[in-house]
Parts: structure tokens; sequence; C-alpha cells
């Protein structure tokens, strides 16, 4: 059997990167490696959903107050499980928990990061096959080493992230993340049962003929966002259009799907929301991050999300991120300078 020594390995890439930095500890890549387990055995239950008894509700609303799926409980024990048993992390923040929670014993005091997630990412899609994903986000601590970490760790603007990413469980399940040093995408070869690279370098294009919103809200959105949403649709030839509308309803894949084609996801604030539904430090911070550092831009419609320091774990926000050309557009109409 011939090996095909070009194709690089999460872990391959991980210790690759250590060489590029001779002081470097080691415990980021560690941590990312330990979140890329968890990702497989995810995915594993992800892929058999419809064969074991994984679909459907558990009965319990989480801090949200949304229904909780059994896939969600499965998908955040083995996050927590991953890093708790890990040497890389001091403690972590869930979307589907109430508080952090700290690791308090000697290795994981020692740690230097903290990490938040949203373990299942567009979970009332699990029941009809839709693909759906795993959102992360690491923090390096400003407490002190040695004791155990606090909710100050956490707490902090999202341009504190030292790498964030996601993992899409659709066709085939694919973890991307970013460092300052760029964005990179890993394909899951199950037959060797590894997260291969695949998307090296990405970059979000400039540009794009996609847009993504939840059309039923559009008579709850703000008057300068429906106009916004009104020159997607009657752009013609001549500037770019008209937009195609997309909108999955899982914001990892309307997200990834930008990422990789150029577009627009938009999930402003309605009536009874004013100031938006998604989570900033579990969903938005982290997309937010991956999309600039490929070239994009995100902001909450007033300022750059990444600038917002949060004032608690659940903290929601409206979010637009996408193209840089599609989010000037954007702006220009929020601000009033178009439209």
């Amino acid at each position: 059997m011939t090996i095909n020594r070009k194709v690089q390995t999460l872990d391959e890439f991980t210790l690759q990167q250590l060489r590029d930095f001779p002081l470097a500890t080691g415990e980021l890549s560690s941590l990312l490696r330990d979140i890329g387990l968890a990702a497989k055995r995810i995915h594993v239950e992800v892929n058999k959903a419809g064969l074991v008894d994984i679909l459907g509700d558990t009965g319990s609303t989480n801090v949200q107050g949304e229904e909780v799926k059994k896939l969600d409980v499965f998908a955040n024990n083995q996050m927590v499980g991953v890093l708790r048993h890990g040497i890389s992390c001091a403690g972590i923040g869930s979307e589907e928990l109430d508080d952090i929670v700290v690791f308090d014993d000697e290795t994981s005091n020692k740690s230097k990061y903290v990490c938040l997630f949203d373990p299942l990412d567009g979970s009332s899609n699990i029941d009809v096959n839709v693909s759906i994903g795993t959102i992360f986000s690491v923090f390096k601590r400003v407490s002190e080493l040695g004791k155990p970490a606090i909710e100050a760790d956490f707490l902090q603007a999202g341009s504190n992230q030292v790498a964030a990413g996601y993992i899409i469980y659709g066709s085939s399940t694919m973890l991307v993340y970013a460092t300052r040093r760029g964005v990179n995408g890993f394909t899951l070869d199950q037959s060797i049962g590894e997260f291969t690279l695949s998307h090296p370098d990405m970059k979000c294009p400039e540009t794009g003929k996609m847009y993504s919103v939840n059309h039923g809200n559009f008579f709850q959105y703000e008057e300068r966002v429906k106009k916004y949403i009104t020159a997607c649709q009657m752009k013609d030839s001549t500037n770019g259009g008209p937009y195609t509308q997309r909108y999955i309803g899982s914001m990892v894949s309307d997200v990834h799907r930008n990422l990789i084609k150029g577009g627009i996801f938009m999930y402003p604030g309605i009536l009874d929301k004013p100031k938006g539904k998604l989570r900033l430090m579990y969903e938005c911070n982290p997309c937010a991050f991956i999309v600039e550092v490929a070239g994009g831009k995100a902001t909450n419609g007033q300022m750059r999300i990444l600038d917002i320091v949060p004032t608690k774990l659940h903290q929601r926000t409206a979010f637009f991120t996408g193209s840089l050309k599609m989010m000037e557009e954007l702006e220009g109409y929020l601000d009033g300078t178009l439209g």
C-alpha cells in the first residue's frame, strides 16, 4: 500500500507549527487536538443519530430557555470530558451550562487557557438531518497561573482570543480553526480516523452573491436593515446582483459557506429582542475572529464584534459578518450614507 505523505493530519500540522516557534509550550496545540478528539466522537453519534435513541428533546430547557436535544447533551459532555481530562485547559464555559466549570486540580490550574463553546449549533435541525456544528473559542487567562480560573478569564473582549474555530457535521465533517497566523480547514478522513489538511490558509472572498438572513422576521427588522435586504434583492447585473438568498438555520453552516464562496450572514435584532438573539461568547466572537483573520468583517451593526467587552457569560447580540466589500455596503445602509 502506498502512503500519501502529502496528506498532513491535524496532529502533524500543529506539531509543525510548534517547530516554527521554538519557545512555544505546546499547550494550545494540545488543546486543539483535544477538541479534535471530541469532534470525532460527536461526528460518530451525528452520523448514526437516526439509528439510535439520540434524536429528539430531553424534556428540559437550557439557560437560554431553549429545548435541549439529546445530542446537545451528548456533545456538551464530550467537549467537557476531553478538556477536563486533558492538560491544557483551566476551565470551560458552555452555552448549555448556567455557569463556568473550573477544572480545579494541580495540572489544570497551571494551564494558560480557558475555552468557551457552543457544543451543537443549529440543534433544532438535528431531527431533520440538516448540517449542524460545534463552535469554540480559546482565551489566555488573565488570572494567576497555579490557581483556579475565575470568571474574568472568560469575560474578555473577543479581540483577546488566541484561537477560535468550528466543526461542521455535513456531507463531510470539517474542522476549521484560526489563530492570528491564519485560518486552516481539516476534513475528517474516516478511513484513518484523522482530520487532514484540506483547506490551507483560507481567505474569505472580498465579495460574493449570497446573503443569509431569516426572511420570516423581515417586518420586525429596523428600517435600515430592511433597506439593505431589499437592495440585495433589487440589484441587477450592472452592480453585482441580484444576490441569492441562502439561509440554513445553522449559523456555522451559513458562515462556513460564505467563508469559502463569499457572502454575508445577518442576524439582526427584532422588535421583541432588539439586542439580538445569538450568544456573543459562544457563537459570535469565535465566528467573528475566524472571518476577520480570513479577511472579512463582523459587527453588531454599531461596532466591531471583537471590541465588545462582555458583562455576562450568556450575553446576546445582533450579528453581521461576511465578505469585506459586502459588509462595507451594509454599513453604508446602517449609518445612513446609502439607501
